[in-house]
């Protein structure tokens, strides 16, 4: 029954991200009518709430867009950076809400933010503990445990970190409805790519908790 659940989700995985890849490319080919680039509407968003102490900088790569609260950068591709496409607004306005959020003391960026290094650390050595703890599942299964504590803390994370995207593509539409850089004719596409993109956050919990799950059965297996 897990193998069944975890193909499933593996199958959605694949399409959600096809489904984000297919809606960008389709609305990067949607010009403003203001003729704005991505980083245009990030600095003016940023200006509209306030915030002259966050860089915008391009960073290579495709859908590499994110917001660095440690150097206080919105970092966007190059795809997003100099384009005028709905896409690139709503991406750019997106990161921006990252930054907002930081600079309000968002409770749930601040959770997340405080996991980082616990995650990161457990994230370095837990394939390693879980493959021991497996193997070592009937003689040592406290290692399998420490195991699953690790995993959990991804997990944990994966789940914090839902409501803070959806809270920033909020801040977004909102914003780029009001300040006019999407109008009638085009902000219901820039709603649906930030939708597409906030599926993938979703699937990647699911997946998360499902191999949590699968792993709390090993331990529970050999207990039986």
């Amino acid at each position: 029954m897990y193998w069944i659940l975890f193909i499933g989700i593996a199958i959605l995985s694949y399409l959600v991200q096809a489904n984000l890849k297919n809606k960008f490319e389709r609305y990067s080919q949607m010009p403003l009518q203001n003729g704005m680039t991505g980083r245009d509407v990030a600095e003016k968003m940023l200006r509209d709430n306030g915030i002259y102490d966050v860089r915008v900088t391009s960073t290579p790569g495709m859908l590499t867009d994110h917001y660095n609260p440690t150097n206080k950068t919105v970092n966007l591709s190059d795809d997003v950076y100099a384009s005028c496409s709905v896409a690139a607004a709503a991406v750019a306005a997106h990161e921006c809400g990252h930054a907002i959020q930081h600079a309000r003391a968002y409770a749930p960026l601040q959770m997340r933010s405080a996991l980082v290094p616990v995650v990161q650390f457990s994230s370095s050595i837990v394939s390693w503990v879980i493959l021991a703890g497996i193997f070592m599942v009937n003689s040592f299964p406290q290692l399998l445990l420490i195991g699953i504590c690790l995993f959990a803390m991804t997990t944990l994370f994966s789940f914090v970190t839902l409501p803070v995207e959806i809270d920033a593509s909020r801040r977004a539409l909102v914003w780029l409805k009001s300040a006019g850089i999407t109008n009638a004719y085009n902000h219901n596409q820039a709603q649906d790519a930030l939708k597409s993109a906030a599926y993938t956050y979703v699937v990647a919990a699911l997946s998360s908790l499902a191999t949590l799950i699968y792993y709390i059965m090993i331990l529970n297996n050999r207990r039986d």
